[in-house]
């Protein structure tokens, strides 16, 4: 798994790297080449289609601050493709809990490969929706560690973060949590 997650981040890297531009001046008349979009799949503009996972999030004005994290991270294409996803999504107010001045720390690039584990620990490769959940369930999540799944009363939890919505997306489901799910 870490192998896949290096891998993904690689690509990103490489895509990210060739960027895109636009120069408004240009001629009408481009080559197919020169015309071609350039970037990953999170920079196809579709306002037909079912959001993808990060475009749900980027729709969510409670999501700020994952979807800063997301792209400090440069996981934006990687969350964009295909999937099937499970995202635990924490709010604003999830990273609020943190200690003071972690998130800043986290968005810095020299500690981007901190970013990017705990990023990677809120998202597994399926569609685990709330109906199909079980009491103790292990779910293997992208960075190669496991979390767990617990029912209290009619509340679902991933660890010790509650699930307070769920969101369906064109590649898998977005659960919307009250807390950042951190490896124990």
């Amino acid at each position: 798994m870490k192998f896949f997650t290096r891998f993904i981040a690689f690509i990103i890297i490489a895509i990210v790297g060739i960027g895109c531009s636009k120069n408004a001046d240009a001629p009408k008349e481009q080559t197919q080449e020169q015309s071609a979009p350039m970037g990953g799949q999170a920079s196809v503009v579709d306002n037909d289609s079912q959001k993808d996972v990060v475009k749900v999030a980027a729709a969510s004005a409670d999501h700020t601050t994952l979807v800063a994290a997301v792209k400090a991270g440069e996981l934006l294409d990687a969350l964009s493709n295909t999937g099937p996803f499970t995202v635990f999504a924490p709010t604003n107010a999830a990273f609020d809990q943190l200690p003071a001045g972690t998130v800043e720390t986290l968005l810095k690039p020299e500690n981007k490969e901190k970013l990017v584990d705990i990023l990677q620990h809120h998202v597994a490769v399926a569609v685990y929706e709330t109906e199909r959940f079980s009491n103790g369930q292990v779910l293997g999540m992208v960075d190669g560690n496991n979390a767990t799944i617990t029912q209290k009363g009619n509340d679902w939890y991933i660890d010790d973060a509650k699930i307070v919505g769920s969101v369906r997306a064109s590649n898998g489901i977005v659960h919307v949590i009250d807390k950042v799910v951190l490896v124990k």
